[in-house]
């Protein structure tokens, strides 16, 4: 609070804080459905109402992957989840299953999951090699084709997985046989860049190379990234989910994977939403928290197109599209979009894990109104006052508005 408020002012203030009811404080934003931006747990899907009413309050739309006869229940909880353990996983191994035994397979699922309201998507493969890349292209031809909204799964390497994983020369040649053999509507990758402290530049290029390659496909990418820890990684926190959330978000993504969401009972898996025991833990309040974030922004963020991405510190010299200053000494991302309307928007994301920074936008158009889209309420307001402040790893959406056109 100002030092300097007189006393009856300050006295009015707080008991105008302390008297507003739960509602004026609680911000309840429309849920985004998963056909518009999937927030997926990557992990088996739970059967029971109790578990699942749990993932819709974490604010996840996708349970995760499911057996045929879990549909119902996850239905029933409102939720949608992935199809596994079909007989199409295992022809991914077989290049020589036959057209008509391929649609003979399909065929029989789509009797059973084609019209299933919670039938997300089907699973076909986790990390696939380039060697299996045309066969899983003929299996996710043949589901779309039956089953035109029912999304085939396939998720890809990081860009940290060497040649005898990719079968390929380089992660970019992986991604184009992907994108040449399977042809999917997105791009699914998973990576854990999160060690010795911070957040590794692996994650950052793998996602730079995505967006270049789907903004040319004119396909979504979705981003698996880390709820848990083992081995050397960092422990989830809020910040870990802010950076790699608007990290994601700020380079156009639009859909979030959590590996894991329940707590494997091996090595030193720890920390993830719900532990060995079946009890929520620290991470599934943050994950929470910021899932309420992503359904609050999601409403905007649908309508955004990706129109360049930067980090910064930059030379100011050589000038960016929308920013001639950030009048910050923080390292930040800062992702530049437009929207149907032609209006500009602009990310930012404070890189650091540790430290609370401040920024001052400057626009290179004199005079230019900066608006924020609440992380809370996804309302559109003014940018100004204590809003210029980023938590360690989080990001807010700006608008930038033209002072003589109508708000």
């Amino acid at each position: 609070m100002i030092p300097c408020m007189p006393r009856l002012l300050f006295a009015l203030l707080a008991l105008a804080l302390f008297s507003a009811s739960a509602e004026d404080w609680t911000h309840r934003p429309v849920r985004v459905s998963a056909n518009e931006f999937p927030i997926i747990a990557w992990s088996g899907s739970p059967s029971d109402a109790e578990s699942l009413r749990l993932m819709k309050e974490a604010g996840l739309n996708v349970t995760g992957f499911c057996r045929v006869e879990e549909l119902d229940k996850v239905r029933d909880a409102g939720l949608t989840c992935i199809v596994s353990r079909t007989p199409l996983e295992a022809m991914v191994d077989k290049p020589e299953t036959t057209d008509a035994q391929i649609q003979e397979a399909v065929s029989a699922l789509a009797a059973r999951i084609g019209s299933h309201p919670a039938a997300f998507g089907v699973y076909l493969r986790d990390e696939p090699s380039a060697k299996q890349m045309p066969m899983i292209g003929r299996l996710a031809a043949a589901l779309l084709k039956a089953m035109p909204t029912k999304l085939p799964y396939v998720n890809l390497f990081p860009n940290y997985a060497n040649r005898q994983q990719l079968a390929t020369d380089s992660y970019e040649a992986h991604l184009r046989a992907y994108l040449e053999f399977i042809k999917l509507p997105y791009l699914s990758w998973d990576n854990y860049s999160l060690s010795d402290g911070e957040m590794q530049p692996s994650f950052y290029d793998n996602l730079d190379i995505v967006r270049r390659l789907t903004l040319k496909a004119r396909i979504p990418f979705w981003n698996c990234i880390l709820a848990t820890t083992m081995f050397r990684y960092l422990e989830p926190s809020d910040a870990t989910f802010n950076l790699q959330v608007y990290g994601t978000l700020a380079y156009g993504g639009r859909g979030i994977e959590y590996f894991t969401y329940f707590t494997p009972d091996n090595g030193n898996y720890r920390l993830a939403a719900v532990d060995p025991f079946g009890n929520r833990t620290a991470t599934w309040d943050a994950m929470r928290r910021i899932n309420n974030q992503i359904h609050a922004l999601a409403p905007t963020i649908l309508k955004l197109r990706s129109t360049g991405v930067y980090h910064w510190p930059v030379s100011t010299a050589a000038g960016t599209p929308l920013l001639k200053d950030l009048k910050t000494s923080a390292k930040l991302i800062v992702g530049e979009f437009v929207d149907t309307s032609g209006r500009p928007y602009v990310m930012l994301v404070n890189k650091s894990l540790k430290e609370s920074v401040t920024i001052r936008p400057e626009t290179w158009k004199e005079g230019a109104v900066i608006y924020r889209v609440s992380p809370a309420s996804g309302k559109e307001g003014g940018f100004g006052g204590e809003s210029n402040w980023l938590a360690p790893g989080a990001g807010v959406l700006l608008r930038i508005g033209d002072p003589t056109a109508a708000k």
